[in-house]
Parts: structure tokens; C-alpha cells; sequence
């Protein structure tokens, strides 16, 4: 960097932070390798000289007596006394011939009279826990590979969008005792991705934390790639792999807490610069502590931030966390809106927005905050999606309950569409359903060890069927009994049973139809878009409902008990011939084979009120996907693109041996010869 041609707007991105409107702070807070030119007398005459090395700049007002400590002083603070240039409280100092990977703290006397060593608030790399200081890194000079994708790159609405959730010590736990880096990771994830079939990664928080039980929720260096994991350009590289691949990467922030370590935010200039100073908003239930993000600094900081890993990491969206904690106090609806930190989101959503127009904003919330999808020049907070929590929370209780009783909570299926118009949502079944006592998704599955996985089964194809993007953590496509530990891998043995195998196959198949069928992805914001065709067959627990774009129209049927039905009538919208694209009760699957097979026509006088019916058989438990033949589609050209998706949705998966793959290959054929 040039000091010169770098900052000629040094003051102007000051004062923004100050007001709380910068993005950019990175830019002039921290340490940056920059060369100056000074002049040099030799023999009676001055001449310039290019000189290298990294100036520092800190933001501390009520700190004095400021010095930077590091690798290359001996950690002495006598050698390097910053100089205040800015009666905000700004220090600087640059120091020549410094090198990547030094380490340095910044050394200074407190507003409670103590001399402290802090770690620097805008580093851009740190050491690896328990050590604490901060490394230098050139953060400038990264080759992307990823302009194609980038060129491509369009408003995520209109197109399909399954999420993979991972941790990423733990998706393949560690080797030799150490964690894999960023780049053997992309090594094993961009081929796994394509075997499953996600369209994009959403990685659990990478900014710096001390504590592996936080999952990275507590963070100590908001602009510090983890170290865990790697240096800053090989996150770099592992998201331009990725982007290579066609995968959207999504990262999970946390701007409502930071870790209450002494060496880093808590205190910084010994008075609550970044935290409230009410003693009753410090600490969040975690035993973090909280950001007063109605200050304006605070404000500009996490803007910053999340700028920053949008800007020179490519990331395609932020998933902010805790949000509940951010529109209320203490997020609690009680105490009322927070007034400071809801207008702190509708700034960082507007300027985001501003900056990178294509990127999403999702927003973790699970209060009732109306408007949290809303345009912020409409009044509203400006995320572009909302996790449903209330979906999920529904959703998994109902798939709990004994068939018996599921007739008295038919609502808490039916319930979701009844508020879904009113935000843009996202359907969760994330890292927070597979913890702390919680169970397994599988584990949450009513009935023995079959049933749990009839109606896992089925929920994976109830989510892929409801309008909004997909989110799944990692190893739900493993049907795992045991509660996900970040100190150990996924099991990946599990692959080897069937059953467990059969699930991460209904996945695959899932996201294939997904990403072919329109009707699955576009208009799902639209209520015209969606008809309920049986919602009130509470006794029976069967709903069904359509959902039609363009030439894209399919039927979703669900029966949420082990009764079988040989004949069973489905209200439907539209009359026609109705073809059977994905049934989970298939052997396939790990089913029992009760399904429709070949193409069912409609006959008139449905019930409910439908104007038409189909007569299908339907299984214990089961889901299926029926698919409307359009008129004005040629037959044989639409047989030849169906056969095609279902060649391509029976490809085996690459863990399961060629062995086993050919078993279960002949086995469909001999059923489909004896079906003949």
C-alpha cells in the first residue's frame, strides 16, 4: 500500500466511523503494509527512497502512554510510542521492514489507570488459541479464479437454493491432532457437495475465538480469519474453489456478543467502548458480553466487518445471528424494541445492499419483529430471508407425536402457510436441533427404529416440498443417533448401513428435483403460486397441497400415519395425467415399495371443494411428488427428460460400494419386470 495514494480520504473515513456510517474502517484502523517515500540526504543532496513497512492505527480515546509491542522489538514498550493524531482518540505509528506472521500487541495505560496489552480490534490474522496476540498479514494481492461465477451471479429469489450448514473442525474431525486446513477441506467438500447435490456452504462463524465450545458465536477478532483453519488467503482459496464449482458460500456472523477475554474487546480502553455500560445489558446469557450497537463506533466496526468478509472474501451472503437479541432488549418482547440497535441492522442492510447488490442478508430470528424482510426504505429491516424458526419448532413436535394424536396438531402443519407470506423464509433444520440434549433429528421421530426412519424420510421431503430455501446441518443427511460434538467427526461410518445410506440418497434425489423443477424454487413468494388441495383431513392426517409454475406443476401428498391406502382420492386444482416423480417409500429410500407407479388421470369432483381428484395408492408414512402432464408438451419428448432426471436421481452414491450399487440396481429391475 501507498500511504498517498491509499488514504487521501484518511479524515473522511474517520469522521464515518465516528458517525457510525463507515463500511470501510478496515481500511485505516489495524495494521497495513504500506511503502512511503521519505527523502534521504546523501553527499549535500536529498533523494527519495521507497521505504516498506506496516503502519498501525488504533481507535482507543481514553488510552495514553501508547505503545506497540511485538516479535521484532523484544516486546519492549519503550521502543515503539505511537503518536495521537486525532483527538477522537486516534493513535498511529508506522514501522519499517516488518514482515507476514510477526506478532504484536498494543501496550497503553487504561482509563482506570492500568497498563493492559490488547490484541488489535482490526487485525486481519491471530495465533492459534491459547496464545492471544495478533499476526500480521498483507491482506492485499489475492489471484481469484472465481469471475465466472461472479459474471453469473444474479439475485438468489428466483433460483434454487440448498444449504449446506457446516462446522468445520468437525465435518471431518482432525488429522494428526490438528485441524485440516481451509484448502484440504475444500479437497474433500467441493466433491462431496456435487455426491449430495447443495447448491451452496454456509460455514458456522471463522472469525477469531478462544473457546472451541463457542462454535465461533463468541468471537475475540472480528476481521481475523480462525487460525484454526488456515491464513486469510486460504479461506481466500477456499472460497474461490468453491465459487469455481458453481457453490455459493454463505458466512454466519455474530454481531450481537464478543467474548469477555481480558486481551481483546471487553474494556478496551478500561471504559465500555464497545459494550453497554448499564450493568444490566453487559453480559448476554452466554457470559459474553453485549455490543451497544446504538453507538455509532460499534456500529461502524461490525458494518465493517462483515463489508470486510464480504469485500476481499467473495462471501455471497451473512447469516447474522441472535437477531431476536438485536430488535428487543435482552431479546425479550417484554422489555420492548431496542430501538438503537434495530435502526444499527437497517443501516448495515442498506449499506451492504448498496455495496454488493447480489448479496443476502439472512437474518436468525425467532420473534414475531414484523417487517424483517421488508425493504428498509419501506419501514422494514431489509434482511432478504428470515429462518423459520416457528416452521421448524412446528414442524418437529408434530413429526414427534404418536400417530394417534397427530389428528388434534394437524394445525401445526397447516399453521406455516398461514404467516408464510407475510416474510421472506428460510426453512432451518440447523446446527441448534442437534445439541445440547435436543436429540438428532432422527431421535425426534416418533416410533421404533423403522418408523424414525419412514417419517425422517418423510420430513426431508415435506421441507423440499414447502415454498422457501432449504437449510440442512451437516450429518442430517447421515440420519445420526448421536448428538453432533464439535470435538469429533461425523460419523461417516454409517454409510456402510443401508438405511443411513438410503437417507443421504432421498437427499441427493431431493436436491436433484429441486434444482429441475421450477415449481419448487421460482414464485415461492408468491401466494398465487400455492394451493392447499387437502388441509383439513385432520382425522386421517393427509395433506396435500400444488404448487404451479409455468409448466411446472406438482402435487405434494403426505400421509403422517402407518395406514396404507390402496385407493386413496387427492383434491387437485388442475385436471390431466399426473406422473409420480419421487415416492419415499421406495426400496430405494428404504421403503416398502407402496407407491403409484406409471400415471394417474383425474376424474372430477375432488374433496375438500377441489374441482378434480386423483386415486392414488399411498403408503404408511410416505411422501410423494406427482407431477402434472401439460398438455401442450410433446409426450415423448417429456418421457425422454423424465427418464433422463430419474437416471440421473438414481446414480448411486460414490461412498456406497460398486457392489452394492449393482444389488440394489437389479433389484429395482426385477420389480420393474415383475411390474410389467
Amino acid at each position: 500500500m501507498k500511504s498517498g495514494k491509499r488514504f487521501p480520504m484518511a479524515y473522511g473515513i474517520l469522521y464515518d466511523f465516528l458517525m457510525g456510517q463507515s463500511i470501510e474502517a478496515y481500511r485505516y484502523f489495524g495494521a497495513h503494509f504500506e511503502t512511503h517515500d521519505v527523502l534521504e540526504r546523501k553527499n549535500g543532496r536529498y533523494y527519495k527512497k521507497s521505504i516498506s513497512g506496516v503502519m498501525f492505527r488504533l481507535y482507543a480515546p481514553l488510552a495514553s502512554d501508547v505503545s506497540i509491542i511485538g516479535d521484532w522489538n523484544g516486546w519492549d514498550v519503550r521502543n515503539h510510542k505511537m503518536n495521537k493524531v486525532d483527538e477522537a482518540g486516534v493513535f498511529e505509528l508506522f514501522i519499517p521492514g516488518l514482515t507476514n506472521y510477526e506478532c504484536y500487541k498494543y501496550h497503553f495505560k487504561n482509563a482506570k489507570g492500568l497498563y493492559v496489552d490488547k490484541a488489535d480490534p482490526f487485525a486481519f490474522f491471530s495465533e492459534l488459541r491459547p496464545s492471544t496476540c495478533s499476526r500480521l498479514f498483507d491482506i492485499e494481492g489475492f489471484s481469484w479464479n472465481d469471475r465466472s461465477y461472479q459474471a453469473k451471479k444474479a439475485s438468489s429469489f428466483e433460483k434454487p437454493m440448498s444449504i449446506y450448514e457446516i462446522h468445520l473442525g468437525s465435518w471431518l474431525g482432525k488429522k494428526d491432532g490438528r485441524y485440516l486446513s481451509y484448502e484440504e477441506l475444500a479437497d474433500r467438500l467441493i466433491p462431496y457437495l456435487k455426491e449430495t447435490g447443495f447448491t451452496d456452504v454456509e460455514i458456522m462463524p471463522i472469525t477469531q475465538y478462544p473457546f472451541d465450545g463457542s462454535w465461533g458465536y463468541q468471537s475475540t477478532g472480528f476481521f481475523s480469519v480462525d487460525s484454526r483453519y488456515g491464513n486469510p488467503f486460504q479461506l481466500m482459496s477456499f472460497v474461490d474453489r468453491l465459487h469455481q464449482n458453481g457453490f455459493g458460500v454463505i458466512l454466519d456472523f455474530a454481531p450481537v456478543h464478543f467474548a469477555n477475554d481480558s486481551f481483546a474487546l471487553r474494556e478496551f480502553d478500561g471504559s465500555c467502548l464497545y459494550e453497554y455500560s448499564d450493568p444490566k445489558h453487559t453480559f448476554s446469557p452466554w457470559g459474553s458480553c453485549l455490543f451497544d450497537l446504538g453507538k455509532d463506533p460499534v456500529r461502524s466496526f461490525l458494518m465493517s466487518a462483515m463489508n470486510y468478509f464480504v469485500t476481499y472474501f467473495h462471501f455471497d451472503g451473512i447469516r447474522v445471528d441472535a437477531v431476536s437479541y438485536i430488535v428487543y432488549w435482552d431479546g425479550n418482547k417484554a422489555k420492548g424494541e431496542n430501538t438503537g440497535a434495530t435502526e444499527f441492522i437497517k443501516r448495515l442492510n442498506g449499506k451492504l445492499h448498496y455495496a454488493h447488490p447480489n448479496l443476502m442478508m439472512i437474518a436468525e430470528d425467532s420473534t414475531d419483529f414484523q417487517g424483517v424482510t421488508k425493504k428498509t426504505e419501506e419501514g422494514g429491516l431489509g434482511f432478504d430471508y428470515k429462518w423459520d424458526l416457528g416452521w421448524m419448532n412446528d414442524t418437529l413436535k408434530y413429526y414427534s407425536k404418536d400417530p394417534i394424536y397427530k389428528k388434534w396438531e394437524h394445525n401445526k402443519i397447516t399453521f406455516s402457510m398461514a404467516y408464510f407470506w407475510s416474510e421472506k423464509f428460510l426453512l432451518p433444520l440447523s446446527h441448534d436441533e442437534v445439541v445440547h440434549g435436543k436429540g438428532t433429528l432422527i431421535n425426534k421421530m416418533y416410533g421404533d427404529y423403522d418408523t424414525k426412519f419412514d417419517l425422517l424420510r418423510n420430513l426431508f421431503v415435506y421441507q423440499f416440498a414447502h415454498p422457501g430455501k432449504k437449510l440442512n446441518f451437516m450429518g442430517n443427511e447421515l440420519a445420526s443417533f448421536d448428538e453432533w460434538n464439535e470435538n469429533r467427526s461425523l460419523p461417516w461410518n454409517l454409510l456402510t448401513f443401508p438405511k443411513h445410506d438410503s437417507v443421504k440418497r432421498l437427499i441427493h434425489d431431493l436436491n436433484l428435483l429441486y434444482q429441475k423443477e421450477e415449481a419448487l424454487y421460482k414464485e415461492e413468494y408468491s401466494e398465487s403460486a400455492f394451493h392447499w388441495t387437502m388441509v383439513d383431513n385432520a382425522s386421517q392426517s393427509v395433506f396435500a397441497f400444488q404448487r404451479k409454475v409455468g409448466q411446472s406443476d406438482l402435487l405434494f401428498v403426505f400421509n403422517m400415519t402407518p395406514n396404507y391406502y390402496e385407493t386413496f382420492d387427492v383434491g387437485v386444482m388442475d385436471e390431466g395425467c399426473y406422473r409420480e416423480l419421487l415416492n419415499s417409500d421406495k426400496d430405494i429410500y428404504g421403503g416398502r415399495n407402496q407407491y403409484c407407479g406409471g400415471d394417474r388421470f383425474t376424474s372430477p369432483n375432488g374433496p375438500e371443494g377441489r374441482p378434480y381428484k386423483l386415486t392414488l395408492k399411498i403408503g404408511g408414512y410416505s411422501a410423494l411428488i406427482m407431477k402434472r402432464i401439460v398438455n401442450n408438451e410433446p409426450m415423448k419428448a417429456l418421457e425422454t427428460k423424465e427418464k433422463d432426471v430419474h437416471k440421473e436421481m438414481s446414480t448411486k452414491n460414490k461412498i456406497v460400494s460398486k457392489a452394492k450399487a449393482k444389488r440394489l440396481h437389479l433389484k429395482g429391475v426385477k420389480q420393474k419386470v415383475k411390474k410389467e
